[in-house]
């Protein structure tokens, strides 16, 4: 079982750990690996990614039976007008189905909230590109660098 929760602003330390850590980041090479996530700037990003998202911006994170923290899944209207997804899960707890039940919980989330369709930009060696095919999302566009999936909810 896999729940949501809404991060406290103190549980914003498990997504540094996250974002600075090499294994969970690796995905991210193409665009830089690992990024900073100092506490000097967290009262301003959980503002507004928590506080006043105002439906432009949805962030929960991702809880197992134990109670322990082990991903992310968040959307966010991009300048373009799209609804960009995002699914990170921390290293240790891959291969054990979180990151498809949290994309279904986020496609859900969405839907749940009016979005129509949901977006992902992922690196052309990210190994989630089949995650995402295999829930639904189809291709859009691919160059050298990127592939970019849409699902219409």
């Amino acid at each position: 079982m896999l729940k949501t929760y809404v991060p406290e602003y103190e549980d914003l330390y498990f997504r540094k750990m996250m974002m600075e850590d090499e294994k969970t980041m690796s995905y991210n090479h193409a665009y830089g690996g690992c990024i900073p996530f100092p506490e000097k700037e967290w009262r301003n990003w959980y503002d507004a990614w928590i506080v006043n998202g105002q439906g432009k911006r949805v962030y929960r994170y991702l809880q197992n039976d134990e109670g322990a923290f082990v991903g992310e899944i968040a959307y966010h209207i991009d300048t373009a007008g799209r609804c960009q997804a995002d699914v990170l899960i921390h290293f240790p707890f891959r291969g054990k189905g979180y990151g498809r039940k949290g994309l279904q919980m986020l496609c859900h989330m969405a839907k749940e909230n009016g979005i129509a369709e949901l977006y992902d930009e992922i690196a052309i060696d990210n190994p989630s590109l089949s995650l995402f095919l295999k829930q639904g999302f189809k291709e859009v566009f691919r160059d050298e660098e990127k592939v970019i999936v849409k699902k219409a909810l």
